[in-house]
């Protein structure tokens, strides 16, 4: 057995619990959230996944890379959906990583992704 067998979760640090709590909640619309002894909230997301932000400011925003992607249906409605809540989407111009005027990229094998990053500066990502 591998370990492809078991959930797994992202786990996001972050400097400010209650500031992440604001964005993960208000903007990004999580919802059902439960606090945990390391005073992090762990929030459910769809077919058992979820999202950990807990806190560990020397590492928060640290990552120059996504730290948590959600598989989204229709990514130009997403990104419209966040954008109107404040949120502003990552421009990219590197292959094949080109981004459009809403921060959405087409990549070659036919997905969109859009980038955006949470206020600690954590690159997380919406795409098909």
């Amino acid at each position: 057995m591998g370990l492809g067998d078991y959930k797994i979760g992202a786990a996001v640090p972050v400097s400010d619990p209650a500031k992440a709590k604001e964005f993960y909640e208000g903007v990004l619309g999580l919802s059902g959230g439960q606090e945990q002894g390391d005073g992090g909230t762990t929030y459910p997301c769809a077919d058992g996944t979820e999202i950990h932000p807990y806190p560990s400011p020397d590492n928060a925003g640290k990552s120059g890379a996504t730290v948590a992607f959600w598989t989204v249906d229709d990514v130009d409605k997403v990104v419209d959906d966040l954008t109107s809540k404040g949120v502003t989407f990552e421009q990219y111009d590197m292959d094949p990583i080109k981004t459009n005027e809403k921060g959405i990229a087409e990549l070659p094998d036919g997905n969109k992704v859009a980038w955006f990053k949470d206020p600690d500066g954590n690159i997380l990502a919406v795409g098909t």
